[in-house]
């Protein structure tokens, strides 16, 4: 089973550290997480579209075919 990580940070790398040294008690239950797909974008506002795309339905089936 595939967890993923959703989110928009400018340090996925320390963000993915936080998320696996169980400082959240949501993300501590379901450790350990990893990143398998990541996009760049210009500003916040395109990058929280994208996120909520990628929540949808289409956008797991577009995660799932990667």
């Amino acid at each position: 089973m595939l967890k993923f990580m959703w989110g928009i940070s400018e340090n996925p790398e320390r963000r993915l550290k936080e998320h696996n040294s169980g400082k959240n008690w949501y993300t501590k239950a379901f450790m350990p997480w990893r990143i398998f797909y990541m996009e760049s974008h210009i500003d916040y506002a395109e990058a929280r579209k994208r996120e909520k795309y990628l929540k949808s339905a289409a956008g797991k089936k577009f995660l799932r075919s990667i």
